[in-house]
């Protein structure tokens, strides 16, 4: 990914300093695990204590550009510091089980950084959700205004949403915190299961059930789609912000700072650049899915079809989710409310809103449901084609006045009647 979507802490995490003390770590708990097991002689496990230090990574990739192979490179190199004790470096190992243990570390990691930052965004919309649940405003179903809702509930269904995706993450996480040490197709031949177990116990992760040459990648693919489909939530919260600080609507905005700019032509504009962003990134994170899934795919114990697109696709589409975490709780904290746009915008049909509550109304004073339904849409479309408030267009029909009446219309069509349940939503929220 590059620097400018590149948040410093999930940028440390895949760096190829990171990367390499990683794998060094894993390489000494492995030796460790041999002398133990009376492989390695003491003296020759004090010695790579001693001189296992991190490697330079240019000079690795120096070395990479004669032998052609990262992990062999990173070997010469750790080899050098070490000594002649480091015969006993990657013994009966494999790459892969170097590799894909220092990959789950790195996907641990990048969960924890995400699931801290879901959990930041959950709190901020819980908090607006509250400030805002009273706030009445339209609904609207396929872009046309619907019936009356309000703004708290909008943020109420995000935060319900982003709960969701806290599972997945977590399930994610858990999925892929596997290592593997278990020789080139996973039998164990030339490694003890034992240092397998010492290694993943001393990082904290799980060994592998059942190994080929690599830890199976549909792990990875879970990863991913956790990962798409909580960048989805993201770019619907943004898309709906967009949506509401449209000039025409203006019901929100995201934050717009002093001194900024929005246009290099045009001095006036506030543009939602930041939810445009999220938007936009979140296209980098859904992309990622379907080299995950392909990686499922590989030839027999293994081939290394899956390596190059990791190498891609795993770190950029974390960091890209990391970077629209942290901007969407910025958009939601800083957030811009228009209330008085809310109900100008609601009452702007000329009460069409209140719809379904006449058709109600009707029914229960004793039509027939196809009689009112007609009733109220041909009501409805004069107001539509001549304007004027549909109250008034409803009372011209004798079995509205009759059945209905002037005083329990204008009570059917009070829009603090759409919030006399919303304690139960609100309480649910409480429990996130």
């Amino acid at each position: 990914m590059i620097p400018r979507y590149t948040l410093p802490e999930m940028g440390a995490v895949w760096d190829e300093r990171a990367k390499y003390r990683h794998w060094l770590r894993i390489e000494v708990l492995a030796a460790e695990a041999w002398t133990k097991l009376g492989v390695v002689p003491e003296a020759a496990m004090a010695e790579i204590r001693a001189n296992a230090a991190e490697v330079d990574p240019a000079h690795v990739e120096e070395l990479e550009a004669t032998l052609q192979h990262d992990v062999v490179a990173f070997l010469t190199a750790l080899g050098e510091k070490i000594g002649p004790a480091s015969r006993w470096i990657h013994y009966g190992m494999t790459s892969s089980d170097l590799l894909d243990t220092a990959l789950a570390l790195q996907l641990r990691e990048s969960s924890g950084l995400l699931l801290a930052k879901t959990q930041g965004l959950l709190d901020v919309l819980k908090r607006r959700a509250v400030e805002f649940r009273d706030t009445v405003c339209v609904g609207r179903t396929h872009g046309v205004h619907a019936e009356p809702t309000t703004f708290g509930l909008k943020l109420a269904v995000w935060a319900f949403e982003v709960a969701r995706d806290r599972e997945r993450l977590e399930r994610a996480r858990d999925a892929v915190s596997v290592g593997k040490i278990a020789g080139p197709v996973g039998t164990y031949a030339s490694v003890d299961p034992s240092v397998e177990e010492y290694v993943c116990a001393q990082l904290g992760l799980k060994g592998e059930d059942a190994a080929t040459q690599v830890v199976q990648r549909d792990r990875h693919a879970e990863y991913v789609s956790a990962l798409a489909i909580t960048a989805s939530t993201l770019d619907k919260i943004a898309t709906e912000i967009r949506h509401l600080q449209r000039t025409e609507v203006r019901e929100a905005e995201e934050p717009f700072k002093e001194g900024q700019k929005g246009s290099s032509a045009m001095p006036h504009k506030r543009n939602p650049i930041m939810c445009e962003r999220i938007s936009g990134l979140a296209r980098v994170v859904r992309a990622a899915v379907v080299p995950g899934l392909e990686n499922v795919v590989l030839w027999h114990e293994r081939d290394i079809s899956h390596s190059s697109t990791e190498r891609v696709f795993l770190p950029d589409a974390s960091i890209a989710l990391d970077y629209m975490m942290d901007l969407t709780t910025q958009v939601i904290g800083g957030m811009r409310v228009y209330p008085e746009r809310m109900l100008a915008n609601l009452n702007a049909s000329g009460g069409l809103v209140y719809s379904q509550a006449v058709l109600l109304a009707l029914v229960e004073a004793g039509c027939a449901r196809e009689e009112a339904y007609g009733i109220v849409q041909s009501a409805g479309m004069r107001t539509w084609e001549q304007g004027g408030a549909f109250r008034d267009h409803l009372l011209e029909v004798d079995a509205v006045r009759e059945r209905v009446g002037e005083a329990k219309l204008d009570a059917i069509m009070d829009p603090s009647r759409y919030l006399v349940h919303s304690d139960q939503i609100f309480k649910r929220l409480e429990r996130l």
